[in-house]
C-alpha cells in the first residue's frame, strides 16, 4: 500500500458531516484529494477552508448531482480523464429519511425514487464507471459507507409506489449499497481493489440526523475514525467483503448474503444506469 502523501482519494459528499470530516483528516495527511458535492459555492468554500486548515494545496472540487445520472457519469468521465491514478473511492454522500422532503415521496431526475438513487445508484454507476482506473492504480480500495438501518428490498415494488416511506427508502438504499460491495468483492481479485463497508457510527451529529429529529449518539469523530480505517489502514490491505458495524466487523441484513436478490439488484441496477448489454 502507498503511503497517503502518495495517494488520490476521491470522496463523495465531502462538503458536510462524515465526508468533510475524512477530507480534513486525510488533507492533513497528504492526501490528494478529490473533494465531490453538488453545491459550487459551498464546494468551494469547503475546499479553501480545508486548504487553508492544512496546507494542502492538493484539493479538487468536483461538483455533480447525485439525483442525475447524467451528472454522476460526467464526473467520471472527469475523473478518468484527469487522473492517472485513483487509490480510494469513498462513496459517501446521501440522503437521510426526511431530508429532504419531509418524509414525503420525490423522485430524482431519471423518474427514480430519490433515495435509491441518491444513495445508492450514483454510487454504483460511479463504482462500475471508475472500475477500469482503481484497477490500474493496484492496490485500491472502494468504501462504502453504509448504514446498521437496513431493509429488504422488494422487487416488486423497489421504487415504493405503492406505499412510501422515508425509512424504508432510506434502509433499503443501505441495504443495496451492501450487497453491491459484496458483488464487487466476489468479481475483484481484493488484492487488486478490495470493497469494503461499514456502519460509520450511531446518530452522529450531522444534518441528515438533525433533519430527523433524533439525538445524536455518536460522535463525528468516531465515525472519521471508522470510515478512515477502512480507507487507509495498512493492516487492513486486501480485506474485502467485509461489512463493518463501526470498527468491529459485523454480519449485515440476511438479503446482503443471498445470491439471487444481489443478481436480481445488479441486472435492474445495471438497467436503470444504462449499464445493460
Amino acid at each position: 500500500m502507498r503511503a497517503l502523501q502518495e495517494q488520490t482519494v476521491l470522496i463523495t459528499g465531502a462538503t458536510d458531516g462524515l465526508g468533510r470530516g475524512l477530507a480534513s483528516v486525510l488533507a492533513a495527511e497528504g492526501a490528494t484529494l478529490l473533494l465531490h458535492g453538488r453545491d459550487e459555492a459551498r464546494g468551494r468554500q469547503t475546499l479553501a477552508q480545508i486548504e487553508a486548515a492544512t496546507g494542502n494545496r492538493r484539493l479538487r472540487w468536483l461538483r455533480a448531482d447525485f439525483a442525475c445520472l447524467g451528472e454522476v457519469r460526467g464526473l467520471a468521465g472527469s475523473v478518468a480523464g484527469s487522473c492517472d491514478r485513483l487509490d480510494v473511492l469513498v462513496n459517501n454522500a446521501g440522503i437521510g429519511t426526511t431530508l429532504p422532503g419531509d418524509g414525503s415521496r420525490m423522485e430524482s431526475r431519471d423518474g427514480y425514487e430519490l433515495r435509491f438513487a441518491v444513495n445508492y445508484l450514483a454510487g454504483y454507476l460511479l463504482t462500475r464507471s471508475l472500475s477500469t482506473l482503481l484497477e490500474r492504480s493496484a492496490p485500491a480500495r472502494v468504501v462504502n459507507v453504509s448504514s446498521a438501518g437496513q431493509a429488504p428490498i422488494d422487487f416488486a415494488d423497489v421504487m415504493l409506489e405503492r406505499r412510501y416511506s422515508g425509512v424504508q427508502a432510506y434502509c433499503q438504499s443501505k441495504l443495496a449499497q451492501i450487497m453491491f460491495t459484496f458483488d464487487l468483492a466476489e468479481e475483484l481479485d481484493g488484492r487488486i481493489v478490495s470493497a469494503t463497508c461499514l456502519h460509520p457510527a450511531t446518530y452522529m451529529p450531522t444534518k441528515m440526523v438533525r433533519a430527523a429529529g433524533v439525538e445524536p449518539i455518536s460522535t463525528l469523530e468516531q465515525g472519521i475514525e471508522a470510515t478512515l480505517r477502512l480507507a487507509a489502514d495498512p493492516r487492513l490491505e486486501g480485506v474485502t467483503g467485509a461489512y463493518f458495524n463501526g470498527q468491529p466487523r459485523a454480519e449485515p441484513h440476511p438479503q446482503a448474503s443471498d445470491p439471487a436478490a444481489r443478481r436480481e439488484l445488479r441486472e435492474l441496477s445495471d438497467r436503470l444506469c444504462g449499464l445493460a448489454a
